[in-house]
């Protein structure tokens, strides 16, 4: 890094390497340009010319002030978390030596219990879309597939056609950080799959043999997005009478929930959902144990 350098091209020349080397997601990159921007001003203010000349001192005092402000715990935890990653890029270009945001401690945070639907409902929502359309087609297949894979969302919605293995079942599901995975296509997400791809409208213009084909389209023929799969999921929870609020996300809790109520080994289970570490698999474990105790409390005669 050049001496001439500013902060705002280090962040720059950050930011691509997350996405270019890390897959990191458009709204992972705007938490961190958003983090980085605030510790920029505050640096600038300290009278640092350029990011290496902050020290650890200085960081923390950076970080007592997000405390002082009212910022939520989780998002204090984020910020230090931007910080020693955008240092950890300084120290690997050279322009510091060490990280000085490493040393400062993160916030505990609570680990919130994740919200999931039962089985009944699981059931009533995958009989809401109507399969006499092709919208209601693709709609089932994809709420099928989410439950019996249990890809997040932003997977779901990258998956192409050469993702999709029928023959065998799977799915190839580009997680965090570009890692692979395989994910498994029970019989009823194979059934839906099998007629959304049948009824499945054809490009308008031909696609050009160097162009993929995105496995779920929205009525342009286009990729789906996020943000239609949450809308084409309120449509159907509200259908199926499901007043609850649910997410995207409720299916992939519901998939690893139900699958260690039946006995699933836990290491698969961290395996199917991509989870780097065994500690975020965990939490369900929690779950479980919650449902456990309520049942045990509710049934046994001297559990009060």
């Amino acid at each position: 890094m050049a001496a001439q350098d500013t902060f705002s091209s280090a962040v720059e020349r950050f930011l691509r390497y997350l996405a270019s080397e890390r897959g990191a997601s458009p709204l992972t990159l705007k938490s961190y340009r958003e983090d980085l921007l605030q510790l920029e001003e505050f640096l600038t203010s300290a009278g640092c010319r350029r990011p290496g000349d902050a020290s650890s001192t200085l960081l923390r005092r950076f970080a007592g002030g997000l405390h002082a402000a009212g910022y939520a715990q989780s998002t204090i935890a984020r910020k230090l978390a931007s910080m020693r990653s955008f240092y950890a890029f300084g120290q690997r270009e050279g322009w510091v030596q060490a990280n000085p945001a490493k040393p400062l401690r993160s916030p505990k945070l609570p680990r919130k219990l994740p919200k999931f639907l039962t089985g009944e409902e699981i059931s009533r929502l995958l009989a809401a879309p109507k399969p006499a359309a092709a919208g209601g087609l693709r709609d089932l297949a994809i709420l099928e597939l989410m439950y019996s894979s249990g890809v997040r969302v932003r997977e779901l919605v990258t998956l192409d056609d050469g993702d999709l293995d029928l023959r065998n079942a799977t799915i190839r599901v580009r997680g965090k950080g570009r890692r692979e995975r395989l994910g498994i296509v029970g019989s009823h997400a194979q059934a839906a799959l099998r007629q959304w791809l049948t009824a499945r409208p054809k490009p308008a213009a031909a696609r050009p043999a160097s162009r993929v084909q995105p496995l779920f389209t929205n009525r342009f023929g286009g990729r789906l997005s996020v943000r239609g799969v949450a809308r084409l999921l309120e449509k159907h929870l509200a259908a199926a009478d499901l007043g609850r609020r649910a997410s995207p996300h409720t299916l992939r809790h519901s998939f690893a929930t139900h699958l260690l109520d039946a006995g699933a080994d836990i290491r698969s289970v961290q395996e199917l959902l991509g989870h780097k570490s065994l500690v975020t698999t965990q939490i369900y474990t929690h779950v479980t144990t919650t449902r456990l105790l309520d049942a045990f409390d509710k049934a046994h005669p001297r559990a009060r």
